[in-house]
């Protein structure tokens, strides 16, 4: 044996002898995967190619013995994942705490910029300690060039962050300037400042996960996407996203072909909507009659639960849906609500992913705390992003449509390319019951059978202005349509609309309204 080749084997062997039968346990003791463990299962088999596997932990002192760790704690790579180019990092808890120094950032960026030069998706799987204290302010101006490949990578490739263990302080921008955030429950946990520091500053006491466990940010802050069990289902779930999304903004969705029919009628659709606007239902399970093989993919499931975005397939095609959910608050929109929607929408634009809007929305939630919590910036957030966005729009009203929700949930005036009604849609300025009361005021104080009056002249309204044929016959929507044939119809829009161009003024950018 050469003496070359001897000396490969030697760094090979002393890069896995960190990875210890006690290496394992500790991991495994918390509930966790190893980092290694974690890109093997993400990465189709064999396909996995890691870079600067030897490199070393910046010499650093400040009372620390300076451990020569290989890789200094994290894993950087590129591989194959359902067949496609994707590039990711693993942090290793297990290795000083997964902290961030000069090197081990420096293996990350390597990866930001080769993933954006290759036009590729990129995962970072994170369980870190957050920045490497005794390297100081290199730590901290590491942190800084990784923010700014997020930023610079934003709306170009894929960005999707997988919290599988602490990330704290600074550590938190990162997937927050991210696409996708999901969390492993239990294990994984995200704040700006930590408990200690609210217990020292405030003197409140709480714990890690009431501070920002899964829980936290996949229900009441939405920072999170999605939220699962354990690692290994987490994975699966960063496998099943990524088949939806293209590889960058330059290409369009993978087509999966499957046999269900493009004209597939579904007379279910017609008796699911009640007769009564009153009366609730769950819009799930029309989502699942027009969608290929009755399969899509909730994103933010149980934050903001009066609408529903989800990724899907529709006669193979990628698409975004959005739908108020009639169960939750009769579908009406707040804040969080139109936040959820408007950042979805920008990611599907962002991804050439047509946009289907299923509308049954009986305006926005009014209310003090609405009002003081910005609902006029945030409501029009959503009605910004459905006119930026480029893609194909379409929209179908199922029921209720009424006042600005009508117009910001992608109506003609504001873009939608195609918008159809369902027979059971209500399209008015406001509610039959509201405007009878304000226009019949008078009326129906002079009334000897008030409820009789106002039951009749509630079903004129419905009649003479909210039905949704007055809407086709000027043009507001483009048909109303048998519920029957909805599939048939939006997968004919789509292939419409494949070569859609919408060409807009030159500017350096708009201005969201934050």
């Amino acid at each position: 044996m050469n003496k070359s080749y001897q000396r490969f084997l030697e760094r090979k062997t002393n890069r896995l002898a960190q990875y210890s039968a006690e290496y394992y346990e500790k991991q495994h003791q918390r509930g966790k995967l190893t980092a290694s463990e974690r890109i093997n299962f993400l990465f189709d088999k064999d396909t996995f190619e890691e870079t600067d596997a030897f490199n070393p932990p910046a010499n650093t002192s400040f009372g620390k013995k300076n451990v020569d760790y290989p890789g200094d704690g994290v894993i950087t790579g590129f591989g194959k994942i359902n067949g496609r180019q994707v590039f990711a990092f693993a942090q290793d808890f297990n290795v000083m705490g997964g902290s961030l120094g000069s090197v081990h950032a420096a293996k990350i960026v390597k990866i930001q910029d080769l993933a954006l030069q290759t036009g590729s998706p990129i995962v970072g799987l994170i369980d870190s300690g957050g920045a490497r204290i005794q390297e100081g302010i290199s730590s901290l101006e590491a942190y800084g060039n990784i923010f700014k490949r997020n930023v610079i990578s934003s709306g170009v490739i894929p960005q999707i962050s997988v919290i599988m263990g602490p990330a704290a302080g600074g550590a938190v921008y990162s997937p927050a300037l991210t696409d996708f955030i999901f969390m492993t429950a239990s294990t994984s946990y995200m704040f700006v400042t930590g408990p200690n520091v609210i217990k020292e500053v405030l003197n409140e006491t709480v714990s890690v996960e009431d501070l920002g466990g899964a829980s936290v940010h996949g229900e009441r802050t939405g920072v999170a996407d999605f939220v699962y069990n354990d690692d290994e289902n987490t994975l699966l779930g960063v496998k099943k996203l990524l088949s939806y999304l293209p590889s960058n903004n330059l290409e369009n969705p993978p087509l999966i072909e499957n046999n269900d029919p493009i004209q597939r009628s579904e007379e279910r659709l017609r008796d699911i909507v009640p007769e009564d606007s009153d009366k609730s239902y769950d819009v799930r399970e029309i989502i699942k009659l027009l969608v290929d093989k009755e399969d899509y993919f909730e994103v933010g499931e149980n934050h903001a639960t009066s609408i529903i975005t989800a990724f899907s397939r529709m006669g193979g095609q990628a698409v975004g849906l959005i739908a108020n959910q009639p169960k939750v608050m009769a579908g009406a929109l707040d804040k969080k609500s139109a936040v959820k929607a408007a950042r979805f929408i920008s990611i599907c634009d962002s991804f050439n992913i047509p946009i289907i809007t299923l509308q049954d929305v009986p305006g926005f939630l009014p209310g003090v705390n609405q009002e003081y919590g910005k609902i006029i910036r945030h409501g029009a957030k959503l009605l910004y992003s459905y006119v930026e966005a480029t893609v194909p729009k379409i929209t179908v009203i199922l029921r209720k449509s009424y006042g600005g929700a009508y117009i910001v949930m992608n109506s003609k005036g504001i873009g939608g390319d195609f918008n159809f009604a369902w027979p059971t849609a209500e399209i008015a300025v406001m509610g039959p019951d509201g405007a009878i009361a304000i226009l019949y005021r008078k009326d129906l104080a002079a009334a000897e059978n008030p409820a009789a009056l106002k039951k009749e002249l509630t079903q004129k309204y419905r009649d003479e202005v909210a039905n949704p044929y007055i809407a086709d016959e000027k043009g507001f929507i483009d048909e109303v349509i048998d519920p029957a044939e909805t599939r048939a119809k939006i997968i004919n829009c789509l292939k419409v609309l494949k070569r859609k161009v919408d060409l807009r003024p030159k500017r350096k950018h708009g201005n969201v309204p934050y």
